[in-house]
């Protein structure tokens, strides 16, 4: 089928998690995509493991992210390279990057400059905290902009210490904020023909994250977020909702029709003080969820679900990988696909989306380093001397 972005040319500098997210989201969608990288070392995320799970010399996070793109190596401390990216960028529908402020702007291709050259271009650019403040040279790092966020006091009972989430959560929300804004921008460029600047930073991706209980804590008088001492799952939820162990494993219960009806079906005695009182079951979760904890470890997890899911009381199974992939539901979806490269041949992930009910899939592997210059040279016609003048003006100007 014909994609909704074929056609469109993103040129990327950025590297590692969100920038490349982003492009991987616009790849996905049917965009040529030419990642340029550092010649030798590469993006950083090539090198930088995941984990001890290699695969043809790369670490399996590059192969997962950087999939269906391909790799132009370029040095921007040397002028024939500028200038052969500096032509390359007046092709491109969008560029991307993700240095922390002034560093791309220094090296030439920041908004202005690449404007100038392309003044239809959508630039899309991410930063650690925004272009300006305190904390504006400071690391964009994931676990660093979740530690600043607020969001570890969200996860986790009363009694943990602050809890990560465990993943990159900032640069996953950062990366897929910033494909959402591009393709607004690409919308408006096909209407008007009018490029923009999209900009966002993992900050503010993980305060949109967390809209909903922020919208809460600024209506209620600043009040601080409180987790459940038992089985804590949501700051702002009461009892019945959090993950219970069972004979055999664990159950997560959600949503209730009433905590009279949940009880009758478990035969719990001693919640009957709660049923008409809303307000303080809130107050009284804790106590009210050891009591349902205590029922549910009794008897095990088919036991509760063959009881509870018939008469609409919102739970599930808690599943590990293993047996998400077992499940009839999971190999409906046909998530995994199979990728391959000159040097890397492996399973991953397939974006989410379908489009006119097909999945959104591509065969091609991340590419190995620099495996496309020449072919992006030859096609494009790329000369080190078509803006070679004015890389040398920038040069003795510095």
């Amino acid at each position: 089928m014909t994609l909704p972005l074929d056609g469109i040319l993103v040129i990327d500098f950025s590297q590692f998690l969100s920038g490349p997210l982003c492009s991987l989201k616009l790849a996905d969608l049917g965009a040529r995509v030419i990642k340029i990288e550092r010649p030798g070392q590469g993006d950083l995320c090539r090198t930088l493991y995941l984990s001890d799970t290699e695969i043809g010399g790369t670490n399996s996070l590059f192969h997962a992210i950087n999939r269906n793109k391909e790799s132009f190596t370029a040095d921007l401390r040397n002028e024939e390279d500028r200038a052969m990216l500096r032509d390359l960028v007046t092709r491109a529908d969008v560029v991307l990057q993700n240095f922390r402020p002034g560093v791309i702007e220094r090296q030439g291709f920041g908004y202005a400059d690449v404007r100038a050259l392309n003044p239809g271009v959508v630039y899309g650019s991410i930063s650690g905290y925004g272009e300006d403040g305190p904390w504006v040279d400071l690391p964009g790092q994931d676990l660093l902009a979740q530690a600043r966020s607020g969001l570890l006091w969200l996860t986790g009972s009363a009694g943990d210490p602050p809890m990560p989430m465990g993943l990159a959560a900032a640069d996953m929300m950062a990366g897929n904020a910033l494909a959402q804004g591009v393709l607004a921008a690409l919308v408006r460029k096909a209407r008007s023909g009018e490029g923009a600047l999209v900009q966002t930073s993992l900050l503010e991706a993980l305060l949109d994250f967390q809209f909903e209980v922020l919208t809460t804590h600024l209506n209620d008088g600043g009040r601080l977020p409180q987790r459940s001492a038992v089985n804590g799952a949501h700051a702002y939820l009461g009892a019945p909702y959090g993950v219970y162990r069972t004979a055999d494993g664990w159950l997560a219960l959600a949503m209730t029709p009433s905590l009279e009806r949940l009880a009758t079906l478990l035969g719990l005695s001693g919640l009957e003080h709660w049923f008409d009182d809303p307000r303080q079951a809130m107050r009284d979760r804790d106590a009210i969820k050891a009591i349902i904890a205590a029922g549910l470890a009794t008897k095990d997890t088919a036991h509760w679900l063959a009881l509870l899911q018939p008469a609409d009381i919102w739970c599930a199974e808690v599943l590990d990988w293993p047996g998400l992939m077992a499940s009839d539901a999971f190999r409906r979806l046909k998530m995994v696909q199979h990728i391959s490269g000159p040097t890397a041949s492996l399973a991953t992930l397939r974006g989410p989306l379908r489009i006119d009910g097909a999945a959104l899939t591509s065969p091609r592997a991340a590419p190995d380093l620099g495996q496309d210059r020449e072919a992006i040279i030859q096609e494009f016609g790329l000369h080190g001397d078509r803006f070679g003048q004015e890389d040398k003006r920038r040069a003795s100007a510095t």
